[in-house]
């Protein structure tokens, strides 16, 4: 079971301001960036359900995660139903973030208490999705459905609206800046936090630079 409450998940995500996402089919790989991000001070990250017996990967990386990296809140991305859902709650995820507003896997996750945060694109489906008992809301493609100036728009209406934008969020100071302005209550990052030698491997001590330099941004623009 999740070892984090869904307002544990909601709180630690609201501080860092920035939630790594990333997913690959070798559980070392996966180890060694969860370690980089950690060591970076994030303590918050989504593992996206993609690729064959991601599942398989997961509850190794999540063993992991408990056994070593103390703190660390360990959830689940690109979850579309309520069966896949059940297996990654069952497999101790912290929480669960899906791109599409699905009824059913609300109730598997309030069952449990674990935090859901559905993908929206319009202010019906966020308020349907906060009906539904969504903390955090996800809008996805961030850029693609409007940019920081749908949040903003948004925030009209729903003022309350905690809103977590992933795809075409950047960890520059420009970038971060415009969303957090517009009153995101965090960010998804993917790949442009994880960089890559010359040779195509993952460089580790530069992950963990880029994920600490991101974080103090995030700091700087919040004060």
């Amino acid at each position: 079971m999740a070892k984090y409450t869904r307002i544990e998940a909601v709180t630690r995500m609201h501080e860092n301001g920035i939630v790594p996402v990333f997913y690959h089919q070798d559980i070392e790989v996966c180890k060694q960036i969860l370690k980089a991000c950690y060591e970076g001070g994030s303590r918050v990250f989504e593992f996206t359900n993609r690729g064959d017996y991601a599942h398989e990967v997961f509850g190794e990386l999540n063993k992991y995660a408990k056994a070593n990296l103390d703190g660390m809140i360990l959830g689940v991305g690109s979850v579309l139903d309520a069966g896949t859902t059940s297996l990654y709650l069952q497999l101790g995820a912290d929480f669960i973030v899906s791109p599409i507003v699905n009824a059913e896997m609300a109730k598997a996750c309030n069952r449990r208490k674990v935090g859901w945060m559905p993908g929206c694109g319009s202010v019906t489906e966020i308020s349907y999705a906060e009906e539904l008992g969504a903390e955090v809301v996800k809008i996805f493609p961030g850029q693609q459905v409007g940019g920081p100036e749908f949040v903003k728009a948004v925030k009209g209406p729903l003022p309350w609206a905690s809103i977590m934008p992933t795809g075409g969020v950047s960890p520059t100071e420009e970038n971060l800046k415009s969303w957090f302005n517009a009153g995101v209550h965090c960010v998804g990052i993917g790949s442009k936090l994880f960089i890559k030698n010359a040779d195509g491997a993952f460089d580790y001590t530069a992950i963990t630079a880029k994920i600490e330099e991101a974080l103090d941004l995030v700091k700087k623009i919040r004060s």
